[in-house]
């Protein structure tokens, strides 16, 4: 079974509160979007995984989707499975690739093998995979809390607009950024501010990562100030870093020399 395995934004993040678990509670809304990677699993009596494209840099057994097999291999008694991973989604990058493979695993298995497992099923199992991984079950915007795998629909729609990604040549780690982070509570919550017109974003909706993040890599705040110099609506950081976005009404043709060097995508949003 193949399938294309998508990445997401993040429309604002609030990091609200440092957990008794060591985790952080997080406030953001995750937007789903068209740059994909490839995912094709089919039943065998063993297991293996294969990987081209950008280098993955896990060990078989510790990638996310051999994780999420293992996980339904212990409750229902899989035989094995032959999952084959193409990555185009840079890792690193706050776009939560990894995470999306590892969804879309645990989607194709509960398919091939006839499962019968509901989303809610599913996004349990995902949820123990990575904090952001629920969300790739449903695949729709979604506010996320918790350590943002409790999930409830938003209605926020980007129709009609031009979405650019740019990727600079260097990665962030999720533990990096939030070494350097003081949580606190939002004065307005994200849910209010998202479904509001996106012209009003720029001036309300933020990612309390940036700060941090742009202290220790420059190049980041130079790519934000750039998408909003060519014409974005809104710009901002997904994630933890490093990727960056600008919501256009039209994307300038000079993008990518602008970016030049950089790894972008362009997508017309539906």
């Amino acid at each position: 079974m193949l399938q294309l395995s998508n990445a997401k934004i993040n429309l604002g993040l609030h990091v609200t509160q440092k957990r008794s678990d060591g985790y952080h509670s997080v406030e953001t809304t995750l937007f789903p979007i068209g740059w994909s990677d490839v995912v094709e699993a089919l039943p065998s009596e063993e297991f293996s995984l294969r990987c081209t494209g950008i280098p993955v840099g896990v060990a078989t057994e510790e990638n996310l989707c051999a994780r999420a097999f293992r996980l339904l291999q212990k409750d229902f008694g899989l035989p094995g499975a032959d999952i084959f991973l193409h990555k185009q989604v840079p890792h690193g990058a706050g776009l939560g690739g990894g995470s999306s493979n590892a969804a879309f695993v645990l989607l194709a298995l509960n398919k091939i093998f006839h499962l019968a497992l509901s989303q809610q099923a599913l996004a349990g199992y995902a949820a123990q995979l990575g904090s952001d991984c629920a969300f790739f079950i449903y695949n729709v915007p979604m506010l996320a809390t918790g350590r943002g795998e409790i999930l409830q629909p938003v209605a926020v729609s980007l129709s009609g607009y031009e979405l650019l990604v740019v990727k600079p040549p260097l990665g962030v780690s999720t533990a990096e950024a939030y070494a350097g982070i003081t949580p606190k509570v939002p004065e307005v919550s994200l849910q209010h501010i998202v479904t509001r017109h996106v012209e009003a974003w720029r001036e309300l909706l933020v990612n309390d990562f940036e700060p941090i993040v742009f202290a220790k890599y420059p190049q980041l705040q130079d790519v934000k100030s750039r998408l909003y110099g060519c014409g974005a609506t809104y710009a901002a950081m997904s994630g933890s870093g490093s990727a960056l976005f600008g919501i256009f009404e039209k994307i300038p043709d000079d993008a990518e020399r602008l970016f030049s060097g950089y790894t972008i995508f362009k997508q017309k949003i539906r």
